[in-house]
C-alpha cells in the first residue's frame, strides 16, 4: 500500500514499543494483592484497553479507585528495563516531518510518557486515557488527535496492533495499518497488515509525505 497522508497516528504499546514483560509482571502482582483468581484474571482482555476498564471488570465499584492507583504506581515504577523499542520504530519516526504524527494510547499520560522516555521517543503530541471520555474501540481518541494536529481524519493513517484500536481507527474514518506484533494476522481487520513498523517506510518529497506499507 502506498498513501500520502497528512498525519500518522500510532498506538504505543505493541506498536512503537513493547512493555509486555512489565505489564505481565505488574498486573500479576496486582491481581494477587487484590485477591483476583487466576481464572478471573485470565477471562479479562488486558491489551489495548484503559486500566480503569480492566479494574472495573474485576473489582466492585467501591474498590476501583484504590486498585487503579495501585496498578498505575506499579507500572510507572517498573518502566526501567521492562520496555524496549519494536523493530522499525526508530527509523520510521526519524523520517517523519515534525508535527506530522502523534501517539494515541490507552495508558494514562504519566505511564505513557514514562514508557516513551525510557526508549528515547519524544512525541510531538500524546493523546492518553486522561484526555478522553470513551476509550478504544470508540473513535474519540483518534478523532481528538486529528483535531489537535489540525488534520482531516480522512487524511490520517492509524497504526495499531490491537483489534480494538483498529476498530477505533476505522470508526474515525481513517486508513488503518495492522501490526502483527501481539495478535495474528487473521485477528486484525485493517486496510493492510504488516509484521511490524520495519515493513513501513516514509519519504518526504516536495513537502509531501508518502508512506509505503508492505504486507
Amino acid at each position: 500500500m502506498k498513501i500520502s497522508p497528512d498525519a500518522l497516528l500510532f498506538d504505543n504499546d505493541g506498536t512503537l514499543l513493547s512493555s509486555m514483560e512489565s505489564v505481565v509482571r505488574c498486573w500479576t502482582a496486582w491481581a494477587r494483592e487484590f485477591g483476583i483468581t487466576d481464572e478471573e484474571f485470565a477471562a479479562v482482555e488486558l491489551h489495548g484497553r484503559p486500566a480503569a476498564e480492566i479494574v472495573a471488570d474485576l473489582l466492585p465499584a467501591d474498590r476501583v479507585a484504590e486498585a487503579l492507583a495501585r496498578i498505575e504506581r506499579l507500572e510507572v515504577e517498573d518502566v526501567a528495563g521492562g520496555v524496549h523499542l519494536l523493530p522499525g520504530t526508530a527509523a520510521l519516526l526519524r523520517a517523519l516531518p515534525p508535527q506530522s504524527w502523534a501517539v494515541v494510547t490507552s495508558a494514562t499520560r504519566e505511564l505513557a510518557e514514562a514508557r516513551l522516555r525510557e526508549v528515547g521517543i519524544e512525541a510531538p503530541l500524546v493523546i492518553a486515557a486522561d484526555d478522553i471520555t470513551n476509550g478504544k474501540p470508540d473513535p474519540e481518541p483518534y478523532l481528538l488527535a486529528a483535531r489537535k494536529l489540525g488534520v482531516d481524519p480522512a487524511r490520517c493513517v492509524v497504526f495499531e496492533d490491537a483489534p480494538a484500536g483498529l476498530e477505533a481507527g476505522r470508526r474515525a474514518g481513517m486508513t488503518t495499518v495492522g501490526l502483527a506484533t501481539t495478535h495474528t494476522r487473521d485477528e486484525l481487520r485493517a486496510d493492510v497488515v504488516v509484521g511490524s513498523l520495519a515493513d513501513v517506510s516514509a519519504q518526504v518529497t516536495a513537502g509531501s509525505l508518502e508512506i509505503t506499507a508492505e504486507g
